[in-house]
């Protein structure tokens, strides 16, 4: 027998109507690439998604299409969320601060058919642009006014497709479990991976960032997205906010202490979320001049372990509650949230802050659990640790095309579990705290960094005869590169030299910050480099201008 329930699909359409019909005045304030403050209300940006819903159609995009964007956070980047997923097309966020490399691969692996671009990113775009071949058109994300003049492409206006069509559309009603959006991981060796989300998972992501026990979102509030809506679509907040009818504040690519800070104030905002890195800054401008925050309340802090310290200044000097979180691009992105159970108001304040210097527990619609390198699970004791495994609603199942076959593990009861490639502890009250990563990538200022290409560009010196990149301590970016290198026999190899040799080959920030020659480097009994004794004998590393 089944319930007698409507059965509506769910559909990302729907939260831009949801805004409009009962949120339609509430403002969307951003500040622009080409200069000044934009603002307007979702009952504007629900009309121009509907124009640019139609100014697709009539470029010949149909379901399910994919459609890239290199942008910022931003009204335009809003409206291209809902335009493409609404219409049955796909929105690719592409990161616009990987190696240009890297974005030829991930734009022709989508096989984008438009990509839609700041003006920050016009040398990118001009540069790149030959090798994708399956791109038909580039938009520049601008008005008539502040098209680029010279350009050695045709580029589309954006604002010019939006005013050439009617706000006339009726969204689709979609499969829910069709696709919606796209995003590419590089937390992986070799190439990225993408990530295809549905609209059925999105849905419910967002629902479950709003709760009470996740980002806490509602219609007083006010936010300021500060992760790049081409992180993990910004961890739901584009759609979490419109659920909710909050105002939200887009930064654009002003994303220093002094900027944020202005936001903050100008536009009331109360909540916000992003990396440490981001957060250090801000800090940094507030101390420095002595200033206040008058609106700000709470912050979520993820892409990368929150320093204890951060989170003792936020809350002791300012009153601003962390919520520390941890995920995935993987996971849409969301997996924990740290907030208190009831038992925990009557700890002292220490031992507060060693429950808010872990990633937290599970939002309701994650599973996980913790296993041996045999598959058993671990006891939730806070001192076992091992393989972190995660299930649920909003979990990818395999990648694009299903690069590097099924991630999968299978356990006994025949339950399909995510491993997160992250070693981990629970406590007993269900908190998880990470402990260590069982791939050797490195995390900078919440994005990754491949050690195996880093070794793979300093073993090409033809005086390099063995090299190891590992991540060491860094009191902005929280890890940084370090490269540990064996010369040929008879090489005199300089630090400058070899870092003069990743010039051009990698991206300026996947830069090793720091080079040491050793006569020798560690091994495993089957000849792989012991990277665990060298995180050991480097932990206490410290690198130049640290």
């Amino acid at each position: 027998m089944h319930g007698l329930m409507m059965n509506m699909p769910l559909s990302i359409s729907a939260l831009i109507r949801h805004a409009d019909r009962y949120h339609g005045d509430t403002e969307i304030v951003s500040r622009l690439v080409e200069g000044g403050i934009h603002r307007y209300t979702y009952h504007d940006a629900h009309r121009r998604a509907r124009q640019l819903a139609n100014a697709l159609a009539s470029l010949g995009v149909e379901a399910p299409d994919r459609i890239g964007t290199l942008a910022w956070n931003g009204f335009r980047h809003f409206e291209i969320y809902y335009a493409t997923s609404g219409s049955g097309a796909v929105c690719h966020t592409v990161n616009p601060r990987l190696f240009p490399e890297q974005i030829v691969y991930i734009i022709n692996h989508a096989q984008d058919r438009y990509v839609f671009f700041d003006l920050t990113f016009l040398k990118l775009i001009e540069a790149i642009a030959p090798q994708c071949k399956a791109v038909r058109g580039w938009v520049a994300m601008t008005d008539r006014a502040h098209m680029p003049q010279g350009s050695t492409l045709d580029l589309l206006c954006y604002e010019d497709l939006i005013n050439s069509h009617s706000d006339d559309y009726v969204w689709p009603e979609l499969d829910e479990n069709a696709a919606s959006s796209l995003c590419y991981t590089s937390g992986t060796t070799g190439n990225p991976k993408g990530v295809l989300y549905s609209h059925r998972s999105t849905i419910l992501h967002a629902y479950a960032a709003c709760m009470p026990d996740a980002m806490q979102l509602s219609a007083r509030d006010v936010v300021m997205p500060v992760v790049p809506m081409f992180h993990a679509n910004a961890w739901s907040l584009p759609y979490a906010c419109a659920m909710v009818g909050c105002k939200v504040v887009f930064p654009g690519a002003a994303l220093d202490g002094a900027s944020v800070y202005e936001l903050f104030e100008t536009e009331k905002v109360t909540m916000s979320a992003g990396v440490p890195t981001v957060w250090l800054g801000l800090l940094q401008h507030t101390q420095q001049n002595k200033l206040g925050f008058s609106t700000f309340r709470r912050t979520v802090i993820g892409g990368s372990a929150c320093p204890p310290a951060m989170i003792r200044t936020f809350n002791e000097v300012y009153g601003i509650e962390v919520l520390h979180a941890w995920g995935m691009t993987e996971m849409s992105p969301l997996g924990t949230m740290c907030t208190f159970k009831t038992r925990h108001l009557n700890l002292s304040q220490e031992e507060k802050y060693a429950v808010m210097a872990k990633q937290g527990r599970p939002i309701y619609g994650v599973d996980m659990k913790i296993v041996d390198d045999a598959g058993r699970e671990l006891p939730w004791d806070g001192k076992a640790f091992g393989d972190l495994l995660v299930r649920g609603p909003w979990i990818t199942a395999e990648y694009l095309r299903g690069e590097g076959g099924s991630p999968l593990r299978e356990d006994e009861h025949g339950l399909k579990w995510f491993p997160t490639g992250d070693v981990a502890t629970i406590d007993a009250d269900g908190f998880m705290q990470i402990t260590d990563r069982s791939k050797d990538v490195i995390k900078s200022g919440g994005e990754w960094i491949s050690s195996i290409d880093l070794e793979n560009t300093a073993v090409a010196h033809p005086e390099v005869k063995e090299a190891a990149v590992i991540g060491v301590s860094h009191p902005k970016w929280d890890e940084r590169p370090l490269l540990i290198v064996v010369r040929k026999p008879g090489a005199a190899l300089t630090r400058e030299q070899l870092l003069e040799f990743f010039q051009g080959k990698v991206a300026k920030w996947w830069m090793p910050d720091d080079v040491v020659f050793v006569d020798e480097l560690p091994h495993t009994a089957t000849g792989k480099i012991l990277k665990t004794r060298l995180r050991e004998d480097y932990k206490g590393y410290r690198l130049p201008g640290t």
